[in-house]
């Protein structure tokens, strides 16, 4: 068997692995070694590699944002920032046919713009939201696949974790990156509301009202949202800026969370311990399949799996548009198997040199840009996806009276807007990338 028929193999012997429910760090650590060993006769690469990569991995000084933005995400938490943006949504909005649940993903969008995970908005919006719309007599599907939807836009509004590491993998400028997720992140947020609008008159029973509030108590919720809008200023506008590099500006962030929380009274000895505990534990998760998926991809470059698909691909020459709606079909279908991170430490690897060697019309830089955020988008949507969208479960156990097959229902209004979105931006490219032209 040839190097290159090895690297092939190695993918859906990954794909078993997985399956069998091994952790996908691991897994990819476990194909990337073995697959060294065989391809070079001996284990004296795979173990040099591993030194090496180990080395050469966690030195980056671009990965050390990683933890300063979960850091900043647990402070918000405690800081009361998610109760804040959710009371000043929902003073503009509860008292109209679904404002709540449209609150709610102003809320998810408001507090993904100081937390870059999914799932932590997700749950975190959860225990805010959920028991408000139980109390307006929101449907419990409706309401959970609000939320589910609503969490999704935590890893596309920048400051993102997902976003963070796909610049390492493709050495792309990480500020682009954010200022291109804007625009698709407020297009996201706006077809969520057209999504519960269009839900809520084809099912009149399933939200329920509340009065208006004065509008003084409006603006007062409103001006309670001072800390947030403070953080987001600080952190990206201090990158755009030329204030801060990214980095930098992650600690700012994590610090000036903290400050807030602190002056809260949600930050004390005991919380503080417990945010260092939760973000180095997710921080040493996040790393170690960093690590994994740099050992496969090592042993993938060794066997030209990614040269030789792209050369083939170019090759055949199918339109630049089809393979890329290939690629996103992908995406879309694993993405609800996995992790939006774990997906794209598996993937962009091999995807990304083939839909670099196509014409695009636009320069490489922009094509990169514009192919990761398409890619952010897809993984999103797979997260809410049926039937085994991750945001889904999460939700749906904050929940548990509601029963999953709801959750499902309601969700498929937010899927179909997803998809309106995703081709929306892939026809027309501009509007992903007029921010950074």
């Amino acid at each position: 068997m040839s190097d290159f028929e090895i690297g092939l193999w190695s993918f859906p012997a990954l794909m078993l692995l997985i399956f069998l429910r091994m952790p996908i760090g691991l897994a990819m650590f476990v194909a990337g070694v073995v697959g060294l060993w065989l391809v070079t006769g001996s284990n004296n690469m795979a173990f040099s590699r591993l030194k090496n990569e180990t080395y050469s991995t966690f030195s980056s000084y671009s990965l050390s944002i990683v933890p300063m933005f979960l850091l900043m995400g647990h402070f918000a938490t405690l800081g009361g920032m998610s109760q804040a943006l959710f009371r000043a949504a929902e003073g503009f909005l509860g008292h109209r046919r679904g404002g709540v649940a449209m609150a709610a993903v102003g809320a998810c969008a408001g507090f993904g713009a100081i937390c870059g995970s999914s799932l932590a908005t997700a749950a975190t919006m959860g225990r805010v939201a959920l028991p408000e719309l139980r109390r307006y007599g929101y449907d419990g599907g409706f309401s959970t696949a609000t939320l589910a939807a609503g969490g999704t836009l935590g890893i596309l509004i920048p400051p993102s974790v997902v976003l963070v590491i796909y610049a390492i993998l493709t050495e792309q400028n990480i500020a682009k990156l954010f200022l291109a997720a804007f625009v698709p992140g407020l297009l996201a947020a706006l077809g969520y509301a057209g999504a519960i609008a269009i839900y809520v008159r084809r099912n009149p029973g399933s939200a329920g009202t509340r009065p208006p509030i004065p509008m003084r108590v409006r603006f007062r919720h409103l001006a309670a949202v001072w800390p947030v809008l403070l953080i987001f200023v600080a952190v990206v506008g201090g990158i755009y800026g030329g204030v801060f590099t990214p980095t930098e500006a992650a600690a700012v962030g994590a610090l000036g969370t903290g400050l807030i929380a602190l002056a809260n009274g949600g930050l004390t000895g005991r919380t503080l311990v417990e945010s260092f505990v939760a973000t180095a534990k997710a921080s040493a998760m996040i790393f170690f399949i960093v690590l994994g998926a740099a050992i496969y991809n090592g042993f993938l470059a060794r066997t030209q799996v990614p040269q030789e698909l792209s050369a083939w691909v170019v090759g055949q020459g199918f339109a630049p548009i089809t393979v890329l709606l290939v690629v996103l079909l992908f995406y879309l279908v694993f993405g609800c198997l996995m992790d939006s991170l774990s997906m794209i430490l598996l993937t962009i690897p091999i995807f990304f040199p083939v839909i670099s060697a196509l014409n695009f019309g636009m320069t490489p830089e922009q094509v990169a840009i514009w192919f990761g955020i398409l890619v952010l988008v897809v993984v999103e949507v797979g997260l809410i996806t049926p039937p085994v969208g991750m945001n889904l479960f999460v939700i749906n156990a904050m929940s548990q009276e509601t029963p999953i097959l709801a959750t499902y229902r309601a969700i498929l209004y937010f899927v179909a807007s997803d998809f309106v979105r995703i081709a929306v931006l892939v026809a027309f490219p501009a509007i992903t990338l007029f921010l950074i032209s």
